[in-house]
């Protein structure tokens, strides 16, 4: 079927100082793509972003940096507005930008909750919403987020993290249907990789989850070969898998109590006839059925 190409495409990559980003934006750009690589963080006298820059450059590629933050309510705009002065549009977006601030759930403050948000949720909207608007003006677009199997799973010490990397997953799942008629498609990755965020959970194994290894999947969610939309990937150590989210068929009671729930649980919880929706309307229209209800 040949290669995935990117050529005449522009991607932007944020968080691509180092980690996944810098991975994905390397990639991009070996594959055609011009990138826009955002990263607030600096080594040196030089930003990470243009380190990254001056790398792809020196491989032939083409890149720009840009170090506008995605917690400033203007800086998501200033992302897109890169890519669209430098290149004159967008068609690729990976929302990869974040941090940890870990901490038991008791002892979380309003700061620990709200910087991991407005890194993670608020800043993956700041900038999808300037640049889901260029890519529905042009019938184009690839848009890839980033989540976790802290949140799809959870996990001790990052209720914080876990509940704006499930967000994300709602965002995408939502601009997916509002994407369909444009072009747009919109997944998400939940990567397992040895970065800057994971020092020292892999131990001897890092090797294993480089994270290139995780790159294929997101370039292919990045591509025009992809028309899924709506879903969720993981990625990591060479194994690949897709995430779902199902509904069992669940029982059907009338004037109930809990004392039925709790009778008839077993039938609730069975999933021999579960079911996946594609959306919300689509989960409705299934319940509908099952009740023999007709909706107007």
């Amino acid at each position: 079927m040949g290669l995935i190409r990117f050529d005449g495409r522009v991607a932007v990559v944020t968080g691509a100082g180092g980690g996944l980003g810098r991975s994905y934006a390397h990639e991009l750009a070996a594959r055609g793509a011009s990138v826009v690589v955002n990263d607030v963080g600096a080594a040196g006298d030089a930003s990470l972003a243009e380190a990254v820059v001056a790398e792809i450059r020196g491989q032939g590629g083409v890149a720009v940096a840009n170090r506008h933050s995605v917690t400033d309510p203007d800086g998501g705009r200033a992302i897109v507005e890169t890519a669209l002065d430098a290149f004159g549009r967008v068609d690729v977006l990976v929302n990869n930008a974040g941090f940890l601030r870990d901490r038991s759930f008791s002892k979380l403050s309003d700061e620990d909750i709200d910087d991991v948000l407005d890194v993670h949720l608020r800043g993956a909207f700041r900038v999808t919403q300037p640049a889901f608007a260029a890519m529905k003006e042009r019938g184009y677009g690839r848009i890839v987020f980033t989540t976790s199997s802290v949140a799809l799973f959870g996990n001790f010490g990052q209720a914080n993290y876990a509940s704006a990397k499930l967000g994300l997953v709602g965002l995408a799942r939502s601009l997916a249907v509002e994407g369909a008629r444009s072009g747009i498609k919109v997944n998400v990755v939940a990567p397992s990789a040895a970065t800057g965020l994971t020092r020292g959970m892999f131990g001897e194994h890092e090797h294993r989850f480089r994270p290139e290894q995780v790159t294929p999947m997101t370039l292919f969610l990045a591509s025009e070969a992809c028309e899924r939309t709506g879903e969720v990937y993981w990625a990591g150590g060479g194994r690949f898998a897709q995430v779902r989210f199902t509904q069992t068929a669940g029982w059907i009671g009338d004037g109930v109590g809990p004392e039925e729930v709790r009778d008839h649980l077993g039938e609730i919880t069975d999933d021999a006839d579960a079911f996946e929706p594609v959306d919300a309307m689509d989960e409705l229209r299934r319940i509908t059925g099952m009740l023999g209800v007709t909706l107007g």
